[in-house]
């Protein structure tokens, strides 16, 4: 399947239950699958038949600037959903996880696959 990858996208977010987590941001390392819905741009070389990267990218930051998190679970789940939905990805593999949260790990975290 075609897709477009974003990896590593690290962005300092509000997330997690406890107290604390309430209050001091976390580094959260995202990672993308966009499954490519419209193939015509593979001959087209035209931007308008593409999902534009950066413009992804600004929408999830913009997410996570405005919204807290209890779970990682969710942030999975609204990432998936907004590249579906508003991006029309004919389907969406989101990892997202929280680095050095655990003593000797370097990082814990969910991914999960969804499909129009």
């Amino acid at each position: 399947m075609d897709h477009i990858f974003i990896r590593g996208l690290r962005i300092d977010m509000l997330i997690g239950f406890h107290k604390r987590e309430r209050i001091v941001p976390q580094t959260v390392s995202i990672d993308l699958e966009i499954g490519i819905a419209n193939t015509a741009v593979f001959d087209s070389d035209k931007v308008a038949d593409c999902i534009d990267y950066d413009t992804v990218t600004q929408r999830i930051r913009a997410l996570v600037k405005d919204t807290h998190f209890n779970l990682v679970e969710a942030l999975v789940e609204r990432i998936a959903g907004i590249l579906l939905d508003d991006f029309g990805a004919s389907y969406a593999r989101v990892s997202a996880a929280k680095l050095g949260i655990l003593k000797n790990t370097s990082l814990v975290g969910v991914e999960i696959e969804r499909r129009r």
